[in-house]
């Protein structure tokens, strides 16, 4: 397929540190009428809670088995981020739909909190299928995912080895793998990559003598100056998006374990991302996004059916909320016609 260029026209103000930049739409915390939308938990194949929201379009019929589709969250967020926009965005086009937080991260189960474990974030992708497909109201042959941001690069891993999964789309995905082992637009020498696992090993010595859990990346609690940092600040360290999960603390939100951190360094998701073929992929990034490299990387690397959609004017933490950039009818098109 051709890669192509989304031709909306909108211009992204740039955020004020005097509060939340709220124009394009900005509308994380979305809910619609037309909509009905229940907690749930199921466990994955570890024994560990996963929880969700499940979300119903309102005007399905009785006895009718929908498309369904599960939608994974930023990496460090919950659901309530980014994750149940696009799920409400998407059962208002009729699809039942499935939010999630990933193991360690929300109202899901796991310790230590906010830990990184890649492959059973995958797990909980495949364990959401195994809700879904289990519902009187799913079609279990057509169900779909969308990743936005480093649930991207989950849901790809998860595709790849579990073929329930029919369709595939992400939005402002992170190749969490590759960010860690290389930093943004390869910036990370190998010694700065040798020092940051140093300092991982030795901080594993003090937690496991009973010394206190340290943190890195993530959302900073100021604003810096540094381009990327503020992006996340302004939706996450603000009402535009700001969630403190019950028992959490706003210090330590969006911020990974260091220790466990690392894990991301082993984590390959575009490695055979080709053998997702015949099973179709979208790739959705902002012209302007941080991010866009990885987009365009799994691009290189998919095989037939692909598409590249770039929305102009747009960042990566834009294509979290901002309703008047984010191409849910694009989205609704893509998996009407591949979930049909």
């Amino acid at each position: 397929m051709k890669r192509l260029l989304l031709a909306l026209g909108l211009l992204v103000t740039s955020f004020s540190s005097l509060g939340a930049d709220m124009s394009n739409g900005a509308d994380n915390f979305y809910t619609s009428p037309q909509v009905t939308v229940e907690k749930v938990s199921f466990n994955n194949q570890y024994g560990l809670r996963v929880a969700g929201n499940l979300f119903v379009p309102k005007h399905l019929a009785p006895g009718t088995r929908s498309a369904a589709l599960v939608v994974g969250h930023p990496m460090g967020a919950v659901k309530e981020q980014s994750a149940n926009l696009y799920a409400t965005k998407m059962a208002e086009q009729g699809f039942v739909t499935l939010s999630l937080d990933l193991s360690f991260w929300g109202e899901s189960a796991g310790q230590p909190r906010n830990a990184v474990l890649p492959d059973l974030y995958v797990e909980d992708f495949s364990a959401a299928v195994d809700f879904l497909g289990t519902r009187p109201m799913v079609d279990r042959e057509r169900i779909g995912v969308i990743g936005i941001c480093g649930s991207g690069s989950f849901a790809i891993a998860a595709a790849k080895i579990d073929p329930r999964f029919k369709a595939i789309a992400t939005v402002s995905m992170y190749d969490m793998g590759a960010a860690n082992r290389n930093g943004l637009k390869h910036g990370m020498t190998l010694e700065q990559r040798r020092k940051v696992l140093l300092q991982a090993a030795n901080q594993r010595y003090v937690e496991f003598q009973g010394g206190e859990t340290a943190y890195t990346g993530g959302t900073p609690l100021t604003l810096t100056g540094d381009a990327v940092g503020d992006e996340f600040y302004d939706f996450y360290r603000t009402p535009r998006g700001q969630v403190t999960p019950d028992g959490a603390s706003a210090q330590t939100t969006t911020r990974p374990t260091l220790t466990s951190n690392v894990k991301f360094m082993n984590f390959y998701p575009f490695n055979d991302i080709e053998t997702l073929s015949p099973r179709p992929l979208l790739l959705i990034a902002g012209a302007d996004a941080h991010s866009l490299e990885f987009s365009e990387d799994a691009y290189q690397r998919a095989a037939e059916p692909k598409e590249l959609l770039i929305v102009p004017g747009a960042g990566h933490v834009d294509l979290y909320d901002r309703v008047n950039l984010i191409p849910f009818a694009k989205l609704g098109a893509f998996f009407k016609r591949q979930l049909q």
